[in-house]
Order: C-alpha cells, then sequence, then structure tokens
C-alpha cells in the first residue's frame, strides 16, 4: 500500500488562521469528489472557525478519562475503519492525554499516512522543535508541546499561513482569537508587535530553507546543471589586487536594484599555493564584502576559469562580475585572460560582467616558486646513501666471493639511487647516478679495472641504469618535494584561517596576536615598531616576550608593513618560505592596531560629546528648573518675614505650604541629580537579596495621589533578586512620570506578572504616548518629551530608573499601550524556585 501525503499549515503564529485555510481545502476537496473527512479540529471557541466545519464529516472522538476529569482525542482506530482518502488533524504538534494510542499527535498522523491515507494538518512555527530555545529568548515563553523538525520537513507540502503583525493585533482586540477577558494581557504579553514581528521573520526563514532545500534536491534528481534566476546571486571573482574594492562595490549597486539578492565573493588560489595576492588587501576586501552583506570564499583550484565556474554553478549564480584583466598587450601571446575563459564558458545561464578600474593593463607580478625545504639532517643522510652507500656496496660486493651477475648489481646500486632521492632530493639521487654507473663500468663490467667496455650490450646496461636512476629519482624527489609542500600548505592555510576569521570577528587583541606570531614561528620576542616618518625614531606599538627590540634594523627577521610600521622578531632566522605566512601575520597586526585605536578614538568622542551635552543640559536645568523653586521659596520666607502686612492663619499656612512643596521639589530634582552622578561615574554597588514586590511597589507610590495609582500585584507571583531601595526608586519615578501625563480621570496601573525567569512591572498610562522614534530618546538624561511644564522636572526621572534597573540586572522599555497612552515595562530576575539554578551572583554587582 502506497503511503499518505502529507500536507501541513504552517501559521507565523497563533491566530493566524491556519485552521480556518485548513477547513477552506477541506470544502474544496469536497465539492471536488474526494472523501474527505475531520478526524479532529479544535475550533477553541472561535465562531467563524466553527461555522467551516458545517458540511463535512466528523469522526467520533475517544473520552479518556485523566485525573477524574474527561477528556477526547482523535480516535486513531476509528480513523483506520472509516478509511477516508483525506483526514483532517489539527495542532499536529499535541500531547495526548495519558492513555492515548500514541504519546503525541504526530505520531497518530504517521499511523494514518502509514495505511495510505492523506492527512491535513497545522502546526505553529513556535511549536517546531530546533527553535524552542529561540521563541523562548523572543516570548519569555517555553513551548511544552513540540514536534521534531524533520517530521514537518518530511511532508510533501508545507503552506505558510502568515499575517501582519498589526492585523493580528486588530483581530485580537476584535475578539476573533481569544474572549474579551483575555485580549488586554495576551496583547500586553505575547502578542507584542516586535514578538509578532520576529516569529513571522522566523517563519518566513524556515520555509525560504525549505523552499531552497526542495529547490536543490529537485535539481539534483534531474540532472540539472544549468542556472536557475529564482533569486539574483552575483558572484565576484577576486584575484587579491587592489581592484577587488571596485568589483564588490559595483556588485553591491547591482545587488541593491532588485530585492533579495546575494554577493559572493570568491577568490581561488592555486593547489601549489603559488599566488601574488596581498594577505592585506585579502583581509580589507573580506571585511569589505561583509559590511555590504556579502560572504567572502576561498577555494583552490588549479585551473581558475573552470574552478570560478564550477562555484557558481555550485551556488546556484546567475551573475559573475570580473576585472577588466591587467595584463599587458604582450602576455596575451601565452592565451586568453581569466575573463575571456569565462565569459566563453559561461553558457546562455550565467551572466558575466567585465567592469574597468584603474589598474587595467598595469601588468602583475609573476608568482614565485617556493621550493620545498627537505631539512640540513635529511640532506645529509640522501648525500651519505648516494655517494658513500655506493662506495661500501662495491667494496662489499668485490669482496664476496659470489658472481651475482650484472643485472643485480645494476638493482642493488639502483637502490641506493632511490634511497638518495627519498632523503636528499634530485641532487644526491643525480651523483649517486653518475657515481654508481662509474663504479658499476669499473669494477662490474668486463674489462674489470678500467673504463672500457668490451661487450655493447652491458653499454646499453649501463646507459639504461642511468637513464632509470635519473627518472626514478625524479619522480621520487617530485614526488616528496609535493609531499612535503602539501603538508606545509594545510598548515599555513589552518594559521591563515584561524587568524582571518579570529580577526575579522574582533576576538583577536594584539597582544594575543603578537603571541599567537612568537608561539607560530618559536621566536623569543615579537614587537610591532611604527614611526611618524622616516627621519622619527622607532616606537612599539607592542610587543610579547623577553627583550623585544627597538628597531628593525636589530631583529633577526622584520617585515615590512606599509612605510612606517615592521613587525619586529628576535630569535632565529626563518627561511624564506615561512615570510608569506608572517606577512599575513604582519598586515593582520597593522588592522588589528588600527582598529583598536579607531574604537578608542570613538569612544573618546562618545565620552566628550555626552560630556559636553550633559554639562549644557545640567547649565539649563540649574538656570531655569532648579532656580523655580527656590523662587517660590524665596517669595514665600520674604512674605512671611515682611512687617507691613498682616497675614492671618490661613495665609501663612498657604505659604508655609508653598515653602515645603518647594523644598519637596528641589529634594527630588537634587536627588535625581545625584543619583544620576552615581551612574554616570559608576559607583553604584546594589545589595542584591530576595523580596516581595509586594513589599517594594506600594512604598513606591508614597508620592503621588492615592486615587492616581490602581495596583495590581498577584499573591503567586514569585519573589525576586533586587535591591530593595534601588528598585523603589526607579519604580517610583516610572509612576510619577505615568501620573503627570495621564488624563486625571485615567488612573494609571500597575501591574505585575510572570515570565520564565522574569517578573515583569508594567506602568501604564492613557497619557498621548510616545512615537516609535522617541521611545529610546526619553531615556536619556534630561530629556523630556512633549509639551511638559518646565517646572516639572530636570528630565532625569527615567534615566535614573533605567540605569538603578540595570544595575540590578534588570532591563527598562517603553511600548505603546493598547488603545493609545504608553506602557513602562520594569523587567527583574525572579529568585530562584524549585527545579530552577540559582543565578550567577558575579553578575549582581555593577561597578
Amino acid at each position: 500500500m502506497a503511503r499518505g501525503k502529507l500536507r501541513i499549515y504552517l501559521g507565523a503564529a497563533p491566530g493566524v488562521g491556519k485552521t480556518y485555510a485548513m477547513l477552506s481545502e477541506a470544502h474544496r476537496r469536497v465539492e471536488r469528489g474526494t472523501d474527505c473527512v475531520v478526524a479532529f479540529v479544535e475550533h477553541h471557541g472561535r465562531p467563524r472557525t466553527e461555522v467551516m466545519l458545517h458540511g463535512l464529516e466528523q469522526i467520533q472522538r475517544r473520552e479518556i478519562e485523566y485525573r477524574g476529569g474527561a477528556f477526547t482525542e482523535m480516535d486513531v482506530d476509528a480513523v483506520l475503519e472509516r478509511g477516508p482518502a483525506v483526514a483532517l488533524v489539527d495542532e499536529l504538534a499535541h500531547t495526548n492525554v495519558p492513555g492515548a494510542r500514541n504519546t503525541k499527535r504526530w505520531q497518530d498522523v504517521e499511523e494514518l499516512l502509514a495505511a495510505g491515507i492523506d492527512v491535513v494538518s497545522t502546526v505553529n512555527i513556535q511549536h517546531l522543535e530546533s527553535l524552542g530555545d529561540v521563541v523562548e529568548s523572543i516570548t519569555g515563553v517555553r513551548q511544552r508541546e513540540t514536534v521534531p523538525d524533520e517530521v514537518v520537513r518530511r511532508a510533501d507540502q508545507i503552506e505558510l499561513v502568515d499575517m501582519s503583525p498589526q492585523a493580528l493585533r486588530r483581530r485580537m482586540a476584535h475578539g476573533n482569537i481569544y474572549q474579551s477577558d483575555k485580549v488586554d494581557a495576551a496583547l500586553s504579553n505575547y502578542f507584542r508587535p516586535g514578538n509578532l514581528t520576529a516569529l513571522r521573520e522566523l517563519a518566513l526563514l524556515w520555509v525560504a530553507d525549505r523552499v531552497d532545500e526542495y529547490l536543490q534536491q529537485y535539481r539534483g534528481e534531474h540532472d540539472i546543471k544549468s542556472t536557475w534566476q529564482a533569486r539574483e546571486r552575483i558572484v565576484v571573482g577576486l584575484t587579491g589586487g587592489p581592484e577587488g574594492r571596485t568589483l564588490i562595490r559595483r556588485a553591491a549597486r547591482m545587488a541593491a536594484k532588485g530585492s533579495g539578492s546575494e554577493i559572493l565573493a570568491v577568490y581561488v588560489a592555486r593547489s601549489d599555493g603559488l599566488t601574488s595576492a596581498s594577505p592585506k588587501e585579502l583581509a580589507v576586501q573580506r571585511t569589505l564584502v561583509e559590511d555590504l552583506g556579502g560572504s567572502f570564499h576561498h577555494v583552490i583550484g588549479d585551473d581558475i576559469p573552470a574552478s570560478l565556474l564550477a562555484f557558481a554553478r555550485g551556488v546556484n549564480a546567475t551573475q559573475i562580475v570580473l576585472g577588466s584583466s591587467r595584463r599587458k598587450a604582450w602576455q596575451y601571446i601565452l592565451g586568453p585572460g581569466v575573463g575571456q575563459t569565462v565569459a566563453r564558458d559561461s553558457g546562455p545561464d550565467l551572466d558575466v560582467h567585465i567592469v574597468t578600474h584603474e589598474e587595467v593593463a598595469k601588468g602583475r607580478g609573476l608568482p614565485v616558486a617556493r621550493g620545498a625545504r627537505l631539512g640540513r639532517a635529511r640532506i645529509v643522510w640522501g648525500w651519505a646513501a648516494g655517494v658513500i652507500g655506493p662506495a661500501l656496496l662495491t667494496v662489499l660486493l668485490t669482496n664476496v666471493d659470489a658472481d651475482l651477475g650484472l643485472a643485480n648489481d645494476m638493482l642493488m646500486f639502483l637502490t641506493l639511487t632511490v634511497a638518495a632521492a627519498l632523503l636528499g632530493g634530485l641532487l644526491p639521487a643525480l651523483a649517486s647516478a653518475a657515481f654508481g654507473s662509474f663504479l658499476l663500468n669499473y669494477y662490474f663490467t668486463p674489462p674489470i679495472h678500467k673504463i672500457t667496455i668490451a661487450d655493447p650490450k652491458n653499454i646499453v646496461a649501463i646507459v639504461i641504469f642511468v637513464l632509470v636512476a635519473v627518472s626514478v629519482a625524479s619522480v621520487v624527489d617530485v614526488a616528496a618535494r609535493r609531499t612535503h609542500q602539501a603538508a606545509r600548505l594545510r598548515a599555513e592555510s589552518e594559521i591563515l584561517s584561524f587568524l582571518a576569521g579570529s580577526v575579522l570577528r574582533g576576538e583577536t587583541s594584539l597582544d594575543a596576536l603578537l603571541e599567537r606570531v612568537r608561539e607560530t614561528f618559536a621566536m623569543e620576542s615579537v614587537a610591532l615598531l611604527e614611526r611618524v616618518s622616516d627621519v622619527e625614531p622607532w616606537t612599539r606599538a607592542g610587543s610579547v616576550g623577553p627583550h623585544p627590540v627597538a628597531r628593525p634594523e636589530d631583529a633577526d627577521v622584520d617585515m615590512p608593513v606599509g612605510d612606517h610600521m615592521a613587525l619586529a622578531l628576535s630569535g632565529r632566522v626563518l627561511p624564506a618560505e615561512d615570510r608569506r605566512v608572517l606577512g599575513a601575520f604582519a598586515a593582520q597586526a597593522a588592522v588589528v592596531l588600527d582598529r583598536q585605536r579607531l574604537v578608542g578614538e570613538a569612544e573618546e568622542a562618545r565620552k566628550l560629546a555626552e560630556g559636553n551635552r550633559i554639562r549644557t543640559a545640567l547649565l539649563a536645568a540649574v538656570s531655569h528648573d532648579l532656580r523655580t523653586p527656590l523662587a517660590s521659596i524665596k517669595a514665600a520666607v520674604t512674605s512671611l518675614r515682611s512687617d507691613d502686612v498682616e497675614w492671618s492663619e490661613q495665609d501663612r499656612a498657604e505659604l508655609l505650604e508653598g515653602i515645603e512643596d518647594g523644598a519637596d521639589r528641589l529634594d527630588h530634582l537634587v536627588g535625581n541629580l545625584l543619583d544620576m552622578s552615581r551612574l554616570q561615574t559608576g559607583t553604584v554597588t546594589p545589595l542584591i537579596r530576595e523580596i516581595d514586590l509586594d513589599e517594594v511597589v506600594p512604598m513606591a507610590l508614597g508620592g503621588v495621589p492615592e486615587d492616581s495609582v490602581v495596583l495590581d500585584i498577584p499573591e503567586t507571583l514569585p519573589m525576586v533578586e533586587v535591591d530593595p531601595g534601588l528598585l523603589e526608586r526607579a519604580v517610583a519615578n516610572i509612576v510619577e512620570n505615568a501620573v503627570k501625563y495621564s488624563p486625571l480621570d485615567s488612573p494609571v496601573t500597575v501591574a505585575a506578572s510572570g515570565l520564565a525567569e522574569r517578573v515583569e512591572i508594567r506602568v501604564t498610562d492613557r497619557g498621548p504616548g510616545v512615537p516609535d522614534a522617541a521611545k529610546d530618546r526619553i531615556f536619556a538624561p534630561f530629556q523630556r518629551y512633549g509639551d511638559a511644564p518646565r517646572g516639572a522636572g530636570v528630565g532625569l526621572g527615567l534615566a535614573v530608573a533605567r540605569g538603578f534597573a540595570e544595575a540590578m540586572g534588570g532591563t527598562l522599555a517603553a511600548e505603546d499601550t493598547p488603545g493609545g497612552g504608553l506602557t513602562m515595562v520594569l523587567t527583574v530576575r525572579a529568585a530562584p524556585g524549585p527545579g530552577r539554578a540559582p543565578a550567577d551572583l558575579s553578575a549582581r554587582v555593577t561597578s
């Protein structure tokens, strides 16, 4: 019996309409005469979904008793007995009640498929097992019901059911997904715009990978070698020359013209390691292409045009960008250039763009071959085997009373020649062949002890011996050198790959890089030297090891980096073939040094700009906001001290109340200034302990009218790990800010809820709200949004609240209130409960 086919409607989020889409598909199939039944569909009380069940045959569910309650699950046996052509099974990731036929519903579906029944099912992206951690980090909710990715990937058809976050939230607000009493909580928690956008992106990326995987599989099954231009993939061929930057930027402009275009820069190196590419230039081009959103690839190939085309077809590229040849006119006698060859062999499926640049026809340096070093010891042993060996063999054969024959004698001498080639290379082998042929002629070829040969056949034998010896020596020598060269190049590639990856990711400091150089080349010390001009003295930008040199002239090995920088090594003299890797290290050291200085300069500039801004804002605040309460206090005191006015008790009380209010406002303003100063200087040290929120939050409401705040803190909330004093100050500032902007007839709501290992305090007002572009700016010091009166404060309340929240390991963010207004979300760590590990104590102190 043929296996049934599985069709899955994949939802980007709950409520997007995947069950509705599945039922619509069922109605279309029934109208076409297909035997289709509803094995299990859950409408969750949604009227429109429930209406779609009308007119479809439904299989009676199986009732299961569990812990005193009655539950219903899909009756697999009833579906198998009915034997429909198509069965609808909702919620593929559902966990069955204990006592059911299988543990998971996807296992029930597998039985139906094995019985030849086609199944149409649904699942949400957050239920895929591989995305569990990602979804939890986004939403704060751990999905307990999951389905293995492989089950979904094996589906014959996958259709994405998607909806924009704004449309989904409107559906939620209209009551089309949850009951009205759950709408506000859902909109404020799981169905936030950021959560829905992230889930939507996860779904789109997952389905895109599935489509790309299916396309590659189809092309492989049908042996399709040509490129299918499903989307633009632009391959940029690099030579390591300076024109590469022009090609990358040109390809980026081409990619920007089409949505979803991809840039792949590729550098083809010969397998023998011969190259004229600049490691520093390649590193710069790698950084450039990654900054532009592309990827860099390094491939090996002796035939550069063929390797480039193979790479392009392997990634299903649609265009290739190459630079005009740098060869001079006479060099075309040697054959067509890479660009012409690629354009000729690309075929109709690949467009080749030849881009002009400033390096055209300027020529390029020829690669310089590097011989493989066999080592001094091996060369000595090779000469010993090639010269001393034949002499000892001659002594042995002439003193042994046995006539082995000229052929056997030649084989013995040939063995020594091969041994000389294996040990010392070609020259000892050639010397062994020449010396061996002389000894054979003199001691073993008649007439003995003469350099003449009597028998012409022996002349042919000696000549063949020399030819065979030279040929074998040459082949053995080439093989030995190639083997050594391959091992060396592999080691070099590993070093360069590690170096490029670590530096470009910013994981290596200058000292660590220099230490890596010292360990790689077994040096005593390494120093990076630089100077401003040719007449200025050298200075050390960085060094490792004892007694680093102060000038390149004093080093055993120096590698120039530009005109005014050099890498100096002391300890031993390096062979010439090691200088290529050393050059790569030197170029990367210069890049690291430049990056560190740029980062330092940017940080200094940021600090200076921040300091200037704060000083300017502080002067403005002191000149106006702090003077306002002082002026009111001074006016009241002056009035009270006036002798020419008789104040009534009521008037005196009002003036004293004004003095008290002004002093309180002044104390609040100065307190915020001091708190911001502590945060700026990093002297806030929180004392973290476990405490209940209902012991802290009510204390923070003392500065606002009683009827202006509604408090909602459930008793079931876990304890939190905070500094009670800092938390109280943070909540007080947030609430005071919310009351200031909220209408008089609409109280501020302070609610708390638990999410995974976090606890959220949400302060919601119904004020004018804040645009998305200004939500980050309101947390900056001395910032006030909108038309707040100047005497209301200096704009430090929210900045201090966020600073205290981050000092305790929490966060403070702003988001829109459904229906209008602003919601401040203060997130803190929940105390460890049963089955939860305690938080890392080392992260609790911020200095």
